[in-house]
């Protein structure tokens, strides 16, 4: 392993809610880096990050995106992440394979609830994180209000997150615009310059007792979690600079404090303090390694056991290209690749570095970086890599988001059918938060998704990537049918054509099961009154009936028991039997009062408990039967609200669900039961 490239490479997602300027500060790390020599913007769709066609018709990440630069002789991977709470999945897989992440946001109070999930997900998985409080220029309007808007939004973003925020800023206001900023660990004052370093000037005499303040709120934060700082403290004794960042860097690694910066990314406000800490405070590769279990069992005693140096990777992300193929993005953890190594006992077809959509590429890497390597088929993302045949169990991976919404889809074109599973799965494997399914009842292909975006995402890129058309649809229920009424019945099936006629004679007993229950088909026949080898004929007459019943949908709980019948020695057969038992229920469903039936979904909606009361009445509106509401575990101030809902009325839930909620709202859905539909519904639905 060689160390000097662990020790030189981070690994930084940002990650962050819609609009909060992501792919912004991207470009200002690859501006200021000097990996780039023009800043692009999202407006005008020439940014490294969101470089999909998809992503610029939207002006939004709908995935990841990488981009390398070098500064300071350290190598940065930043992982550009969606913030739109439909592509989430792709950030939580991305996030297993970084070092830090940098929380992005907006100076709004008023939207620190968008941050909820994900500051969840970091706490939850132990991943460092900051947060950068970005577009800070619009944090008031009036004068010397950015102290004050920075002081509330801190206590707002308290209110979502585990760890403890540490300011290391303080901002600096000349009436309503944003000078610069107060270092409270070096206890500097800067000045910003428009896409330029810094200018370093005196302390503000006005701001010397709220710095002392300022600092001193930052340094018993850090005191918390180490002794000698607290002893320091309580001696008054004033630490160096050096002591500190290492405290910071120190408690930043282990997840136990929260490093909060502020800035405006489209003019370089901030963005090199930031860079700064990322080289002196956040976590080197090696240290990620300490703190992932499996991974420092393997990296201290595996080489030695398996005698030779093994390479470890794990795949974050899918991409199909149309030029190259399929892509792996991986993240390296011990060892290092080279062109043409075997993998899990694939040959690899190159290693590239990603710069937005352009690849680049190299002929080896060292433990600690992110590169994709091409052509790894059978490959999915999660997956462990090793060189060594299992070298190490699975590495831990995000949990896949359940669907919530769906569209039935169909290509366009007819001839096009025999291309649309192959299509769906590279579709899958790219977005595990895709999954479709073919229903045998309608003979509907389905999508399901994370929402309405994220399924026009995909069918944008089957269009384009695949020349696969298609059109969508709302999704047929899967309405039943049952009886109320038991009922005896006749079916008399004879026909003459010539030669030997077809003669068949039943008798059925029909009847009402419990619900859930099924089909049950029995027989009483005495006497052979029907032959023993034409009853299943029989059954198969009932069964194929109860496909489609008087109402126009699959009957269920319902049994059926033969009970008498006729044949003749010449022209009965299995097949006249068949149409004898089809006559048979025909005729016989009419006096079962036959009544329709509604799938009912087990749901339990999660929502901060601001917006509890609002869910209920949703709820409600929605033919929805309440069960209760709880605290949401290990949630802090989240509500579960449990509910019966008919999957008639699920379809655009999340749509409804994401606009109360600002976003955050989701729900866990499952089939619970068939249940009767109420009859003025159930005339409309059988008219249509």
């Amino acid at each position: 392993m060689n160390d000097r490239q662990v020790l030189d490479t981070r690994n930084i997602a940002l990650v962050g809610p819609y609009l909060s300027g992501k792919t912004t500060l991207l470009e200002s790390f690859l501006s200021v880096t000097g990996a780039i020599t023009r800043k692009g913007k999202v407006t005008d769709k020439n940014t490294v990050g969101d470089s999909s066609a998809e992503a610029r018709d939207r002006a939004m990440s709908v995935e990841v995106n990488v981009a390398s630069t070098e500064y300071q002789g350290i190598r940065f991977n930043f992982i550009d992440c969606p913030g739109s709470v439909e592509f989430l999945q792709e950030t939580y897989n991305a996030l297993m394979g970084v070092d830090t992440a940098i929380v992005v946001c907006e100076p709004s109070s008023d939207r620190v609830n968008t941050l909820s999930p994900l500051l969840k997900f970091l706490d939850d998985w132990e991943i460092p994180h900051i947060i950068f409080v970005n577009k800070m220029d619009r944090a008031c309007s009036g004068d010397a209000c950015h102290a004050p808007a920075f002081r509330t939004l801190l206590q707002a973003l308290k209110a979502v997150s585990k760890r403890p925020l540490v300011p290391q800023q303080y901002p600096i206001s000349l009436g309503s615009e944003l000078t610069g900023f107060i270092d409270l660990v070096t206890e500097e004052a800067y000045q910003y310059r428009a896409n330029a370093a810094p200018n370093r000037i005196a302390l503000p005499k006005e701001l010397a007792e709220l710095e002392k303040a300022e600092r001193e709120k930052m340094l018993e934060a850090l005191a918390n979690f180490d002794d000698r700082l607290l002893e320091e403290l309580l001696e008054e004794i004033n630490p160096p600079q050096e002591e500190v960042i290492e405290d910071i860097q120190k408690e930043l690694s282990a997840d136990q404090i929260v490093p909060v910066f502020f800035g405006i990314a489209d003019q370089d406000y901030g963005v090199r303090p930031l860079l700064k800490a990322l080289l002196v405070e956040a976590p080197q590769p090696e240290v990620t390694i300490a703190h992932r279990q499996q991974l420092a069992i393997y990296a201290k005693e595996g080489y030695a056991k398996e005698g030779v140096e093994t390479s470890i990777a794990q795949v974050l992300k899918t991409y199909y290209t149309p030029q190259g193929g399929k892509l792996s993005l991986v993240r390296l953890w011990l060892g290092k690749l080279t062109d043409g190594i075997v993998l899990n006992g694939i040959r690899i077809g190159g290693l590239y570095r990603l710069m937005g959509g352009q690849q680049q590429p190299v002929s080896e890497v060292y433990a600690g970086d992110i590169v994709a390597i091409a052509r790894m088929e059978g490959i999915k993302t999660g997956d462990a890599l090793t060189s060594v045949p299992n070298a190490i169990d699975p590495l831990p991976i995000a949990i896949a988001s359940p669907p919530v919404f769906a569209w039935a889809i169909a290509p366009e074109k007819r001839s096009d059918e025999v291309k649309l599973s192959a299509t769906l799965n590279k579709l899958c494997e790219e977005d595990p938060a895709l999954r479709w399914e073919q229903h045998l009842e309608t003979h509907e292909v389905v999508l399901w998704g994370q929402g309405e975006i994220h399924l026009q995402v995909a069918i944008d890129r089957m269009r384009r990537k695949y020349n696969l058309a298609m059109t969508k649809s709302v999704p047929q229920v899967l309405y039943k049918e049952t009886i109320r009424k038991a009922t005896s019945s006749h079916g008399r099936y004879k026909h003459q054509s010539g030669g030997h006629g077809q003669f068949g004679d039943v008798y059925l007993n029909i009847h009402p099961l419990a619900r859930g229950e099924g089909f049950k088909f029995s027989e009483t026949i005495v006497g052979g009154a029907v032959p023993r080898q034409y009853i299943p004929g029989v059954e198969t007459g009932v069964r194929e009936y109860l496909s489609k019943g008087s109402l126009g949908f699959p009957i269920v709980d319902i049994a059926v028991t033969l009970t008498n019948g006729s044949y003749h020695s010449v022209d009965s057969s299995e097949q006249a039997f068949k149409q004898a038992a089809r006559l048979a229920m025909q005729e016989g469903m009419k006096q079962c009062e036959p009544t329709l039936l509604e799938p009912i979904a087990l749901v339990e909606i999660s929502i901060p408990n601001e917006y509890t009361s609002s869910v209920l009445r949703l709820v409600s509106g929605r033919r929805g039967q309440i069960l209760g509401y709880d605290a949401k575990d290990s949630w802090q101030n989240w509500d579960t609200v449990s509910a019966y809902i008919p999957e008639a009325e699920m379809q655009t839930l999340i749509l409804e669900l994401r606009s109360l909620t600002m976003g955050v709202g989701f729900f866990n859905a499952t089939f619970d039961r068939l249940q009767e539909v109420p009859e003025k519904l159930a005339s409309a639905i059988v008219g249509s």
